[in-house]
């Protein structure tokens, strides 16, 4: 009875990784892509650039 409350323990333990480590390379994506399309109106140029 032990092993099968560890399995199912570990299980919803693995389920729940997954699910946040999904959730953050959705947001990384997201970032990124956010990022690209504003260096779009930006024009490639390094703003914070000294010269």
């Amino acid at each position: 009875m032990l092993i099968y409350m560890l399995a199912t323990a570990m299980t919803i333990v693995m389920l729940i990784a997954t699910a946040f480590g999904l959730h953050q390379e959705a947001a990384r994506v997201r970032i990124k892509t956010n990022t690209k399309r504003l260096d779009g109106f930006v024009g490639g140029r390094n703003l914070y650039h000294r010269r």
